[in-house]
């Protein structure tokens, strides 16, 4: 038995993470990679190993290394049949903030220097009151968490779900619009078409022509049989 719960997320904070570097600006793109909503809605190191989250998710504030363990941290989610999609925006802005800071090669370095010469970047954020829509294909019901946090500044974001009604498989070529991980969909699906957007860990892809097997709710169609998978 599958369910699938369309989730929609709404900023009550600006919400910040580098997506690309361009010279001195650093751009928020207007997409949640699947590994970043994975950790916010504490399907990872939950000590309960229940599909039931609570707001008291396990939630890591503190790291002794920094070090991504995507791998060993998404694996186990295949086998309790839990999989989280990409979040596209269904509506946002864009707010440009610039910070300036001094030069402090004396304090770090201890050299002499006769000159403060201040330095300054800017910050492409996304505005609070935008909002994000992903799906969550789980095997039994859940509670998705009402609150979570977003970002480089752990911004906060309200949860709100519904289960996609008279849900049943079948096969065949579609378009999925929304944004996908491709080594999620690739092992399993024949895809045609996509465009790409860039950002790390893994590049997404979005606007997806692909053949196979796929879950339909009322002329929504999603792809069926993902699961987390790793290059290498």
């Amino acid at each position: 038995m599958v369910m699938i719960y369309r989730c929609t997320l709404e900023l009550h904070d600006s919400l910040y993470f580098a997506t690309r570097e361009i010279g001195r600006l650093y751009e928020t793109e207007p997409v949640l990679h699947n590994y970043a909503l994975c950790y916010a809605l504490g399907f990872v190191d939950n000590e309960r190993h229940s599909t039931t989250v609570s707001e008291e998710h396990s939630y890591r504030y503190f790291c002794p290394e920094q070090v991504p363990k995507y791998e060993a941290h998404l694996t186990p989610l295949n086998q309790q049949g839990i999989y989280v999609t990409p979040a596209r925006a269904v509506h946002h802005t864009a707010v440009l903030n610039t910070w300036k800071y001094a030069n402090n090669n004396y304090h770090v370095e201890m050299e002499k220097t006769q000159k403060n010469i201040p330095s300054f970047g800017r910050a492409k954020e996304i505005a609070p009151e935008s909002q994000f829509e992903c799906f969550i294909i789980v095997e039994k019901p859940l509670s998705p968490p009402k609150w979570i946090r977003l970002g480089k500044w752990m911004s906060k974001a309200e949860v709100r779900s519904e289960e996609l009604p008279k849900l049943r498989q079948s096969e065949g070529e579609f378009t999925f619009p929304y944004p996908l991980n491709p080594l999620d969909v690739m092992f399993t699906h024949q895809v045609l078409s996509y465009d790409t957007v860039n950002m790390p860990p893994v590049s997404l892809i979005r606007n997806v022509r692909l053949r196979g097997h796929y879950y339909e709710s009322e002329g929504f169609r999603i792809p069926a049989r993902m699961q987390y998978r790793f290059a290498g």
